[in-house]
């Protein structure tokens, strides 16, 4: 059986173990905005019992095969992955946002009165699609283009303008802080519905909105996870192969919509 270094953070086991990242949402452990956490903080931290969690991680990892490389996610170019993320999780969320906003809508006007609580789910998954909608959209018309630049930079030896935001490094940070508020609000939605438990009086509509949400936060701490954990690093390790260090004026970063 593989050993774990429970010292090892969760980002790094997420990305080294195959289905280790179905596992943390089983157990609730956070591997996309707290991925930089060791797995014995991340433990201590959700509430979970550590030696079942590694129990489960090994017996993962020895599933598949002592041979098997990190993450299949870490064999894709930038641009593959980057095609991957829209493809699958951005269209996916924008539906999501749309379907999950019309039946929120619908279960809350009829259970509102006797569920409170809902009303509380509907502020906070406004407040979650106001966040996503702009952000996946800055991430499609400004960073993924020139993440993929990068990329093309590297691989046909041709040399990389500078961009308007002076290096990759600007918008990732500013694109981890929106993940980081993201996952507070999906933590928070996840609390108030008790796991998204539908209550025992829940119709049809209601429970297809909790599962919906669940859903939801699921595809998004994936979504995330391959953002935070393997896009974003190699997005600027791959800058720093392309090019020597720019010097641009704080006034040019401060105008570039990047800047906090």
């Amino acid at each position: 059986m593989m050993s774990i270094n429970t010292t090892s953070t969760v980002r790094d086991l997420a990305i080294a173990i195959p289905g280790a990242t179905r596992i943390f949402e089983q157990f609730g452990i956070d591997y996309c905005c707290g991925g930089g956490r060791s797995l014995v903080d991340a433990c201590d931290r959700s509430n979970v019992n550590l030696e079942r969690l590694v129990s489960e991680l090994k017996t993962a990892a020895d599933k598949a095969g002592s041979s098997h490389n990190p993450s299949e996610w870490n064999k894709l170019s930038l641009c593959q992955l980057i095609t991957h993320i829209v493809d699958a999780h951005h269209v996916f969320t924008r539906n999501e946002l749309v379907r999950i906003g019309l039946l929120l809508a619908k279960v809350t006007a009829k259970h509102g009165t006797t569920h409170p609580e809902l009303s509380e789910v509907e502020r906070i998954f406004q407040e979650l699609n106001r966040e996503l909608l702009p952000h996946m959209l800055k991430e499609e018309q400004v960073l993924f283009p020139y993440i993929n630049r990068i990329e093309g930079s590297i691989s046909n030896g041709s040399s990389l303008e500078p961009p308007f935001f002076v290096t990759v490094q600007n918008p990732v940070r500013m694109m981890m802080r929106e993940h980081d508020t993201a996952g507070e609000l999906l933590a928070e939605m996840q609390r108030i519905t008790n796991d998204y438990a539908p209550p025992p009086d829940a119709c049809l509509s209601f429970r297809a909105l909790y599962l919906g949400l669940w859903e939801l936060a699921a595809d998004l701490h994936q979504h995330i996870h391959l953002e935070n954990n393997i896009l974003f690093p190699k997005a600027i390790e791959l800058e720093n192969q392309a090019q020597p260090q720019w010097e641009a004026s704080a006034e040019d970063y401060k105008c570039s919509g990047f800047a906090h």
